[in-house]
């Protein structure tokens, strides 16, 4: 199968819009990840899994985090390696306990 000009457009245009999509809700949504929620394309796929199987939500959300998934599940993650340098690197998943020291 060949891919074309508009294929090949229409697959940067996912990427982007991809890109831009960060969890509204949920385990890495706003509220456990301030102010934004972790961008789609960081999500495990053990998360996108159990959206999998239950179903994804509707609307473009979850036909995102559909198409997310499936590129992970085929072992095409590397594609999202421009996207996350554009942003700074993979979004940290671990919570960093701060320290806090008490000498009384």
């Amino acid at each position: 199968m060949d891919i074309t000009e508009i294929d090949r457009e229409d697959f940067r245009n996912l990427l982007e819009e991809i890109g831009n999509t960060r969890m509204p809700f949920g385990k890495f949504g706003i509220k456990a990840y301030p102010p934004n929620g972790v961008p789609i394309t960081d999500l495990p796929p053990e998360y996108l899994a159990w959206f999998k199987e239950r179903g994804f939500p509707k609307g473009r959300l979850g036909e995102l985090m559909e198409q997310v998934f499936e590129i992970k599940a085929v072992g095409m993650d590397s594609v999202f390696d421009p996207i996350r340098r554009a942003g700074g690197g993979r979004f940290p998943l671990r919570h960093t306990k701060t320290r806090a020291f008490r000498f009384d």
